[in-house]
């Protein structure tokens, strides 16, 4: 069973909205559901439609491509569902009171690899979508922020208080963990450069990578 597949979730969490007009409200329903039951690239739009009771032209028109619809859906459940996501997540790395900082980093990538392999074509869509779309950058940005980014520096001062990691800024630390870690994901999910290791090798040489640049260097004894 998926740990987390976002499109199951969209499906079970789909509701009205009173702003959209009908035919629109059908697709969008209509696209979740079969999203959902066969996968996003499985799906053409003629089913959609025809499962909407409109024209195909009619989707065309309301979203322009198929991958324009998928980001109407996928945005706005992404914001109601960020600081759940987030919460969750860091709950479930933290349960253990005795983790190290360099565990909790190879439970994080464990479990985002294993989030990311069920939502790739999801992934690819919306990295895509960012590198392209100053408006998805600037809905979306702000609740990775928020909700991720500031736990993660919360996490940080944790493990500063604790004596193993630097006493650079947890705010320059979470920065640069997110680019490091949120790169090593583009790379194998949106250009398919997994390089010759196998996956457990690849995240050991992720968290050798950025313990090198936070752990607390141990001073020599007099």
């Amino acid at each position: 069973m998926p740990k987390y597949n976002l499109l199951e979730a969209m499906k079970e969490q789909k509701r009205t909205d009173a702003k959209l007009t009908d035919k629109k409200q059908k697709i969008m329903e209509a696209a979740i559901s079969l999203f959902a039951e066969k996968g996003y690239g499985n799906t053409p739009t003629s089913e959609i439609a025809k499962a909407a009771g409109v024209a195909e032209g009619t989707i065309f028109r309301h979203f322009g491509t198929k991958d324009h619809l998928l980001v109407s859906l996928i945005v706005p459940f992404l914001k109601d569902s960020i600081p759940l996501m987030a919460e969750e997540l860091f709950e479930k790395l933290l349960s253990n009171h005795d983790l190290r900082f360099e565990d909790f980093l190879r439970n994080l990538l464990r479990d985002r690899l294993l989030f990311l392999k069920q939502n790739k074509e999801i992934f690819q869509i919306i990295v895509k979508e960012f590198f392209y779309n100053e408006e998805i950058r600037h809905e979306l940005i702000p609740y990775f922020a928020e909700n991720i980014g500031s736990r993660l520096v919360q996490v940080i001062r944790t493990f500063q208080e604790r004596g193993e990691l630097s006493d650079q800024p947890a705010e320059t630390m979470a920065r640069h963990i997110f680019f490091s870690i949120g790169g090593t994901f583009i790379f194998k999910f949106v250009f398919g450069l997994n390089g010759s290791q196998d996956e457990e090798a690849e995240i050991e040489s992720v968290v050798r990578f950025v313990m090198d640049g936070v752990r607390k260097i141990k001073e020599d004894s007099p």
